[in-house]
């Protein structure tokens, strides 16, 4: 309860106004702070031209930016297995992250505990299980048995253009209804639609080799079958015969269309619930220290959920809207969601199966510039920061009862902050004031430059590169024509 309120002016420190023409008068130089561009937030999607591997095989990668906060990089390996970074650290399996998320009545819980300004308690929180995550990425195909073999529903869709291997048998009559070596037309598969074929008959050995999709359960005794995700051999098939199970739902991996990237990855993964998956993501962000479910709980939803220190801002928002194609999600919601993250992992997965295009970095579309405000913005809060680092230092020390805000505030870090932004900041210049023509287009200027931006040792190529989006805003005058 507030017992009584103290108000008090407190001196936060001088800033430089901008003049009319668009300079800031510092030290009584003039001088201009030249706009950055910088990568707009949001999500790319890229592959490593055949670099990596020495086969020449393309390995893809996606990565999430954020406006502030850690960066996520989702990429394949040279086995096909899809690894996610937390901030460049060590690579964990992508699905020891999906088990860390949370599950839908997790989901709500939380979002009920936020509301009320609670923390949700670590051991009332349930993660993805295996199977959520195989029935996010895959469709199933379910085969049932019938007394002389197993069925499955016809899809026509899928066989399209297809040569038959052997017999289009139909499940309910035993009868074949088109030969081995016919090629599926779309007149034939009409014709086939129209005859009422629902089910097709399918030979046990070619269950062998395909994955299920659920965990396969005998009811009374408890004893588990075929787990998710698990490929079916002919000793699974000789278990379902002796327990007389007649369903097998099984995950929609053809290995044309559909590859089994996360189904392997997930079988490569050593954890298998969310406890471990925390476990394992705290072990790579603070490695040496002993974690506790708690801490590693914390940590991971400190680093991707909470607003205070993951922020994509409304631009990261709506350009991860586009790329994924979300609608209605408003971009006042700046933190990650569990969708996003399983929306890139989908789209990676279909980038590897060769549906989508990656992006081009270079693309001014994927570009964005801070301006005078922004920079100056960002390098306030960092003031603030140190500041409130110290008012917190002091409130802990002193007698709280007789104090004044004026005792606990010092403003110098703020302060500071500000006067080294204006006079020594890599973007900010003294006017160029040769003649008028000079200055304004010193005031127009862009750098990819400056901090939080590219150095000089590092920009390769691509990036001096004129790219087609450059047209027309390059110029000619200023600009010698070399050997670009």
């Amino acid at each position: 309860s507030i017992r009584d309120i103290k108000e008090q002016d407190v001196y936060m420190g001088d800033m430089p106004l901008m003049t009319d023409n668009g300079t800031f008068i510092v030290n009584g130089t003039e001088r201009v702070i030249v706009s950055q561009m910088h990568r707009s937030p949001g999500v790319f999607f890229d592959h490593d031209k055949g670099k990596t591997h020495s086969s020449g095989k393309y390995l893809f990668a996606a990565r999430i930016i954020p406006y502030r906060g850690s960066w996520l990089d989702f990429e394949f390996d040279a086995k096909d297995l899809i690894h996610v970074r937390i901030d460049r650290r060590r690579k964990i399996p992508v699905t020891t992250l999906l088990l860390a998320l949370d599950n839908d009545a997790t989901w709500k819980k939380r979002a009920a505990a936020i509301a009320k300004n609670q923390t949700l308690d670590p051991s009332e929180a349930q993660g993805l299980s295996p199977e959520e995550i195989l029935s996010a990425f895959y469709g199933q195909v379910v085969y049932k048995r019938e007394k002389d073999g197993w069925n499955t529903p016809f899809d026509g869709e899928s066989m399209r253009g297809v040569k038959l291997t052997h017999d289009l048998v139909n499940g309910k009559t035993g009868k074949s209804v088109a030969d081995a070596g016919t090629k599926m037309t779309p007149r034939l598969l009409a014709k086939l639609k129209e005859a009422g074929l629902k089910e097709m008959r399918v030979s046990p050995e070619e269950l062998i080799g395909r994955y299920a999709a659920l965990d396969v359960i005998n009811e009374k005794t408890g004893e588990i079958y075929v787990e998710a995700g698990q490929e079916i051999t002919q000793a699974v098939l000789d278990l379902f015969d002796e327990n007389e199970i007649d369903v097998l739902p099984t995950l929609a991996i053809d290995h044309v269309n559909v590859g089994p990237y996360i189904r392997n990855t997930l079988a490569a993964d050593k954890n298998s619930n969310r406890e471990e998956a925390l476990l394992d993501v705290y072990r790579v962000m603070r490695p040496g220290e002993p974690p506790t479910l708690e801490q590693a709980e914390t940590l991971f939803q400190g680093l991707l959920f909470d607003i205070e220190r993951y922020d994509l801002s409304p631009v990261g928002r709506v350009k991860m809207n586009m790329r994924l194609g979300f609608e209605g999600v408003p971009d006042s919601q700046r933190t990650l969601r569990r969708e996003d993250i399983l929306a890139v992992v989908k789209v990676l997965h279909d980038l590897k199966d060769g549906r989508g295009e990656i992006d081009d970095i270079d693309h001014l579309g994927n570009r964005r510039v801070r301006s005078v405000g922004e920079l100056m913005e960002n390098q306030y809060r960092v003031g603030l920061l140190r500041m409130e680092r110290a008012i917190r230092e002091r409130m802990s020390s002193i007698d709280i009862d007789t104090v004044m805000p004026h005792d606990l505030i010092n403003a110098k870090p703020a302060a500071a902050a500000v006067r080294e932004f204006f006079g020594s900041s890599q973007l900010s210049q003294f006017m160029d004031q040769t003649n008028p023509l000079s200055e304004v287009t010193h005031k127009r200027r862009l750098s990819a430059l400056g901090p939080g931006g590219l150095t000089r040792e590092r920009a390769g190529f691509e990036v001096r590169d004129v790219h087609p989006t450059h047209y027309g805003r390059i110029c000619p005058i200023e600009t010698p024509e070399g050997p670009n």
